[in-house]
């Protein structure tokens, strides 16, 4: 290894003497050929060149007497030289080719497949939330995701008018028991949920939900949507996006092939499947639907007041409007004095 070490430095400083084109070209080979020959004919240069380093000259390149150009040529050097340049610049551009399909192919490994953009309805500058939808998405959560997911920041008074009405919401809670405490004589209790309590968090603390889980923690999902790149399109294309491993990809045991999951091997199975849900309004639970309907209400949770603040700039933008159109108005009315006269010079007087 240091004897070919040796050599290469020996002829890179011989590239550098005779012409910096050498260089180039000894690297495109290198590069696209293989170690195989080029490393042959490095070896025989090297040798060459050690051997009449006194005695540099044009004449001492007979192993390549077609690659290298001679300086102090005319036409024919000047031509060689512009050949190796066009050469060179060719083959950087082709493993410049191969090293961006090299970054993206190991990109798309890392952080999953680009998921598709899809039209939701509430995306637009003046829409709002589908909330038939999010009382969809909630019953699909509840019986789907909260075995596992968490939301923590979502109480159930913030369910009220956005999906059920408040004696349903007091309905709901009531059937979940929460401790609380202590009492008077210090001890802590049970007692039916109220408005203001969290949703339930379905493990006691992180080690608990890793040990139920192979290891795997399940995210909390109150701000999902909003902590993914690309959230609601990601979080629908990783539910729906479930496949079989693609030949010559191996998935261990314990994990779930998904092209959209970083690395695509994610511990969650495939957990909407056509049916699983009966919706209370009729609405046929396919796969889609039911991922569409549980984004929604996860894109709620992660942003509750989008459609108050969509409507409050809707009006200042209006206020603002008008405030425009008045000051156009006084400024033409003010200035339209000064606009109009009209200058006469008296070049006689």
């Amino acid at each position: 290894m240091v004897c070919r070490l040796t050599m290469i430095i020996e002829l890179l400083n011989v590239a550098f003497q005779f012409d910096i084109e050498v260089l180039f070209v000894f690297c495109f080979f290198y590069l696209k050929s293989g170690f195989g020959k080029v490393n042959r004919f490095i070896t025989q240069f090297a040798r060459q060149s050690v051997v009449n380093e006194n005695s540099l000259a044009a004449s001492d390149f007979k192993t390549v007497p077609s690659l290298l150009p001679k300086h102090g040529q005319g036409g024919s050097g000047s031509a060689g030289v512009k050949f190796f340049r066009t050469f060179a610049l060719l083959g950087a551009g082709a493993s410049g080719l191969l090293s961006c399909a090299t970054v993206a192919y190991s990109d798309e490994a890392e952080h999953g497949l680009d998921c598709p953009s899809y039209p939701w309805p509430h995306k637009g500058i003046l829409s709002s939330y589908d909330h038939a939808s999010i009382r969809r998405g909630h019953q699909v959560y509840q019986q789907v995701c909260a075995s596992c997911h968490s939301m923590s920041l979502i109480s159930y008074r913030d369910l009220v008018g956005v999906a059920y009405t408040e004696e349903e919401t007091k309905a709901m809670a009531a059937e979940i028991e929460v401790v609380d405490g202590p009492n008077d004589e210090g001890e802590m209790f049970t007692r039916p949920g109220k408005l203001s309590d969290r949703l339930p968090q379905p493990y006691a603390n992180e080690q608990a939900a890793r040990f139920a889980n192979g290891g795997a923690y399940p995210p909390d999902l109150s701000l999902i949507t909003k902590a993914r790149h690309n959230g609601q399109n990601y979080v629908f294309a990783l539910l729906t996006g479930y496949r079989d491993p693609p030949a010559g990809v191996t998935i261990r045991e314990g994990l779930h092939y998904n092209p959209y999951f970083p690395g695509g091997a994610i511990a969650m199975p495939k957990m909407l499947n056509d049916g699983a849900v009966e919706y209370e309004d009729g609405t046929p639970a396919t796969e889609a639907q039911m991922g569409k309907d549980v984004v929604s209400f996860l894109s709620w949770a992660a942003e509750p007041e989008m459609e108050e603040r969509k409507l409050m700039g809707f009006k200042w933008i209006f206020v603002l409007s008008l405030a425009l159109l008045q000051a156009g108005y006084y400024r033409r009315l003010r200035w339209s004095v000064l606009k109009s006269r009209k200058l006469v010079l008296d070049v006689v007087n």
